[in-house]
């Protein structure tokens, strides 16, 4: 009996992997507001009615998606900020996994890009949601530092904030840098441009107690 449980379950996660899989391709031509349960039941070659097997609404099916495309990045983004290394090796680390996540995983970049301003409330409070978390752990690196000796917490999560924003707009950018013309050398200008904005992010943040 158990075995047969154990078969039914991994079942019914393939087809709900299946259905966030299938609405993530779609949404790469469209916003979440206009994706329709049926276009996705279509993709995956299952009835409609076995959708709310899954989710209660299409809006439910974007909440999933969040946790997918950002609920496994903590520790990636408190990698970003770790005290080791000077200054301009943080900067480059950082840099250099935003844009392996970019190559990694674009259609995930981009419906976060899309849907952070998008027509559907709770995705964008739960996108909302996921960014104060990221904040949060980043103050808590932040913290680490002997150059947050002084600051208020505050001070360190609005500088948190600076940090994941920065992050966010770097991804974008190399999402368009991905998906230009342009070749390498657009994708060059990216990084170039992301390090001078870190670093003045980070010329900031020395002399900001002065």
């Amino acid at each position: 009996m158990s075995h047969t449980l154990g078969i039914r379950q991994a079942q019914k996660q393939k087809t709900r992997q299946a259905l966030l899989d299938a609405a993530l391709a779609l949404l790469e031509e469209q916003s979440l507001s206009s994706l329709g349960l049926r276009e996705v039941t279509r993709a995956v070659g299952v009835a409609p009615t076995a959708f709310y097997r899954h989710f209660r609404s299409t809006a439910d099916l974007g909440v999933a998606l969040v946790d997918e495309a950002l609920g496994s990045l903590h520790p990636m983004v408190r990698t970003t900020v770790s005290s080791a290394g000077d200054t301009d090796e943080r900067i480059a680390r950082a840099i250099e996994l935003i844009a392996g996540h970019v190559d990694a995983y674009p259609a995930h970049v981009r419906f976060i890009a899309r849907e952070r301003s998008g027509g559907v409330q709770p995705v964008r409070e739960a996108i909302r949601s996921q960014l104060v978390r990221f904040a949060e752990e980043v103050k808590t690196e932040l913290a680490k530092d002997p150059e947050a000796e002084g600051w208020s917490d505050d001070d360190l999560l609005m500088l948190a904030h600076l940090f994941v924003d920065q992050m966010l707009i770097t991804a974008s950018l190399f999402l368009e840098a991905r998906e230009s013309s342009a070749g390498p050398e657009e994708r060059q200008r990216v990084a170039r441009l992301a390090a001078l904005q870190l670093r003045l992010i980070s010329i900031g943040r020395r002399h900001w107690l002065d």
